[in-house]
């Protein structure tokens, strides 16, 4: 047989040994860039990304940033104005008009946690409810997939108007999947590379550290949060779109008909004049503005109100350690005392144990709930020495609500601390009545012998409707 030259250089290559073989690197591919996003929004429920969708058009066409959305819960609770599935198949069509509305903003990455969604203005229900521990290990393996710069998430806080409890349990777990998600001893398997054995439980994920998160919350006074992060005009016309950002973010906001059906009929009759009309009207505009991203932190050097990505350094991957778990009960060691519990106090120990020193608190502890219901005021009892603690509760109401359980002489037993909860009946009011309403406040005390332990004050605003508390 005749070999030519080059048939000949080819037998030699393959008897030559590989390493002498081998001129060029093995290339190792890198994370998938079809997964990353500048921003990760964290949100409850199909329509909340709405809250924010005149910032996010401002990011996605003017400043050519990557949005992903997370949607904790498939809304299946929810109401439909619109049709009569309801329940999973509920939850089902409100997936589709998520994915629609996203799409008409451009953002096709849209992801789905395994909350329930739950009716309550309670925190701790939503979280019970959602199995906050899985959810959260899924929330901070699509923070290692979608590697963002920036967070944006519901305030996990409670103010005076809708309260949605899920809402603020989205924003509980993207404040903790922010501070885990850089750190590879936080569910290993996710950053651990693949192996032979068992490998598709292996995620090769890459530890992630985002490195500023907001908040934007549904409280139904806006001004207050005014100065507390940057401020972005919802009415400014985009460069490439030549529209009002509101404008765009209005015209995303449509698939959302299981929801507001009435409302996108009605604006989808009116003119470009009765629109802006309406955006002039502060009680009929659907954003506030301008529009205030509140700040919660960076593992950046920033201020509270610079822009969202002013001093930014991308690729960040490592993550500061975790602060050490604060005992609120600590500095009441030595005395007994009283303070308020639920979703406030969880708050309380929230916000030290994460770092958020400040983030916007109401001034005095508040709710608004249905009128003719009950409002509930959770306490606290902290025993000194945990020993054994024998007291007397007492409530002042507003003239007209009944006091109807929680007040009286109990004797507690031996424990650090006794949880207890207060009950009072609201009085019905008429929408004349609601209109001009002030919130009214309800005042716990406790005594020892005849000595105040303390007291606690919940600042109620009666409404027509309102989550169940």
């Amino acid at each position: 047989m005749r070999f030519t030259g080059s048939t000949a250089l080819f037998f030699l290559a393959l008897a030559l040994p590989g390493g002498l073989r081998a001129q060029n690197p093995q290339i190792v591919r890198g994370p998938d860039e079809r997964s990353k996003a500048d921003i990760l929004v964290v949100v409850a429920h199909p329509d909340d990304e709405a809250g924010v969708t005149p910032y996010l058009a401002r990011a996605i066409y003017d400043l050519h940033k990557r949005v992903a959305v997370v949607f904790a819960t498939r809304g299946g609770s929810g109401g439909n104005d619109y049709r009569r599935e309801h329940g999973p198949a509920l939850a089902n069509i409100r997936e589709m008009e998520a994915r629609e509305a996203c799409a008409k903003l451009g953002i096709t990455n849209v992801w789905f946690l395994d909350g329930a969604d739950t009716a309550s203005q309670n925190v701790l229900n939503s979280l019970a409810n959602w199995g906050q521990g899985s959810n959260l290990e899924k929330l901070v393996g699509l923070f290692r997939l979608t590697q963002p710069e920036i967070v944006i998430t519901w305030l996990p806080s409670v103010f005076i108007g809708e309260n949605h409890g899920d809402h603020q349990a989205a924003g509980v777990l993207a404040t903790e999947a922010f501070d885990l998600s850089g750190n590879p001893v936080v569910f290993p398997a996710q950053v651990a590379g693949v192996s032979k054995r068992l490998e598709p439980y292996l995620e090769n994920l890459t530890p992630w550290q985002a490195t500023k998160i907001y908040y934007f919350s549904d409280a139904n006074d806006a001004k207050q949060f005014a100065g507390k992060g940057p401020a972005y005009s919802v009415k400014e016309i985009s460069p490439s779109q030549k529209r009002p950002y509101w404008r765009i973010a209005l015209d995303a906001a449509k698939p959302h008909l299981t929801q507001f059906p009435a409302d996108i009929e009605r604006i989808s009759k009116l003119s470009d004049a009765q629109l802006e009309k309406m955006m002039d009207d502060p009680n009929a505009a659907w954003w506030s503005e301008p529009m205030t991203l509140i700040f919660g932190k960076a593992t950046v050097p920033t201020t509270a109100t610079a822009d969202v990505f002013a001093n930014r350094i991308p690729a960040a991957v490592t993550a500061p350690s975790l602060p050490a778990t604060k005992d609120l009960g600590a500095k009441l060691s030595g005395k007994d005392s009283i303070s308020l519990g639920g979703p406030w106090g969880y708050y309380a120990a929230f916000r030290l144990e994460h770092g958020l020193v400040d983030l916007p608190v109401a001034p005095q502890p508040e709710i608004a709930i249905k009128s003719n219901t009950s409002v509930y005021v959770p306490i606290i009892v902290h025993h000194a020495d945990a020993a054994p603690l024998s007291i007397s509760l007492k409530v002042d109401a507003p003239s007209g609500w009944k006091v109807t359980s929680g007040q009286g002489n109990l004797s507690l037993p031996a424990e650090p601390s006794t949880a207890l909860q207060v009950e009072v009946d609201t009085p019905l009011m008429s929408p004349e009545e609601l209109k001009t309403a002030k919130p009214q406040e309800i005042t716990v005390w406790a005594e020892k012998n005849g000595r105040s332990l303390g007291e606690v004050k919940l600042r109620v605003q009666l409404q027509g409707s309102a989550l169940p508390q």
